[in-house]
């Protein structure tokens, strides 16, 4: 599970999906980053932020940071390689086989249970950082909220990364909030390389991320208790999606691809067929999709965890139609980058 220190992000492939939308062909592209080697597009955000603070660790504290799960296992990696205690403080939100994976690398994981009364744990996760760096002098918190490193990550790799890979077509790019970090570095990166994208934010409904109204949020990943430091300001053109719609565009992805999402993808999914039938015209969007179905077994991809929160009927997509799947045209090589 882990990597050479010092290894850089692996490229993720990109999937070109032709799909028909209320009867108009379109391009739906999936950035598939559950194949990094850390199983999310967080191993990208974890290397970033670790040697930014790799040069004030002192080995005999270690590391503390507030995790959904999926930074938390890269991050716990990263440790271990280095031979770095880590902390993970978690909510219980957080998938049952991440943190059998994240203890299974020996770091320690802290479970925050009162819930923040902003529609999720993050206020109170926080907290208990703040509470253990008061009680451990020289533990070093990585901060997701505010480290520069966040966006950067994203700026100069991700970004570019897909925008090579789909050849730089014109296009709608939907990206996933919680931290912003990810959505920021694509704007950036979007500023700056001129990129023909229309850069879309997806947010939970429920989440005040992007500047909307707190309430009660039942999937992990995605959204947040508190707006991004990242994006001040907002984001616009900004999409928000409910559990139900995030779980039926996963469903809908497996059933009819065999392509197995997480969570926040599947929001992303929903988002673009939204937009799709919307407008004619937005003939192309790529979906940046954070990780893979494996993270959520016990969740979306559970009858009986569908059933207790109310999230049966699923009936699937109606007028979308699978025409073909395949590779991205414009792969890339190591070299490329």
């Amino acid at each position: 599970m882990t990597r050479p220190p010092g290894e850089e992000p692996a490229w993720t492939p990109v999937l070109r999906l032709g799909v028909e939308v209320a009867g108009t062909p379109r391009r739906l592209w999936l950035k598939l980053e559950g194949c990094d080697p850390y199983g999310s597009i967080k191993g990208r955000t974890a290397l970033a932020l670790w040697r930014d603070v790799a040069d004030r660790v002192d080995p005999g504290v270690g590391l503390v940071e507030s995790t959904s799960g999926n930074l938390g296992l890269a991050l716990a990696a990263l440790a271990a390689a280095h031979g770095v205690p880590f902390t993970a403080v978690v909510d219980p939100r957080a998938s049952a086989a991440l943190l059998y994976d994240i203890r299974a690398l020996g770091a320690r994981v802290v479970t925050v249970d009162a819930p923040d009364g902003a529609g999720g744990y993050l206020l109170n996760r926080l907290a208990r950082v703040r509470d253990l760096l008061d009680a451990r002098p020289g533990l070093v918190w990585l901060d997701q909220y505010a480290n520069p490193a966040n966006p950067g990550a994203h700026e100069a790799g991700t970004a570019p990364e897909l925008h090579r890979q789909t050849s730089g077509e014109r296009m709608s790019v939907l990206v996933a909030v919680s931290t912003g970090g990810t959505l920021a570095g694509f704007r950036r990166y979007a500023a700056t390389s001129g990129a023909d994208w229309e850069l879309i934010g997806v947010d939970a409904v429920g989440s005040a991320a992007l500047g909307g109204r707190v309430g009660p949020r039942l999937l992990s990943g995605i959204g947040s208790s508190r707006p991004s430091a990242f994006l001040p300001g907002g984001h616009r053109p900004t999409v928000h999606v409910g559990p139900a719609e995030a779980v039926r565009g996963c469903l809908w992805l497996r059933d009819t691809t065999g392509i197995g999402v997480g969570a926040s993808a599947g929001a992303l999914v929903a988002a673009a067929l939204r937009l799709f039938r919307a407008d004619a015209r937005r003939t192309s969007a790529a979906c940046l999709c954070p990780d893979g179905a494996d993270r959520y077994l016990d969740t979306v991809y559970s009858a009986a965890w569908r059933r207790t929160h109310g999230l049966t009927g699923h009936a699937g997509e109606p007028g979308v139609r699978i025409l073909a799947v395949g590779e991205a045209a414009g792969a890339v090589s190591e070299e490329a980058g």
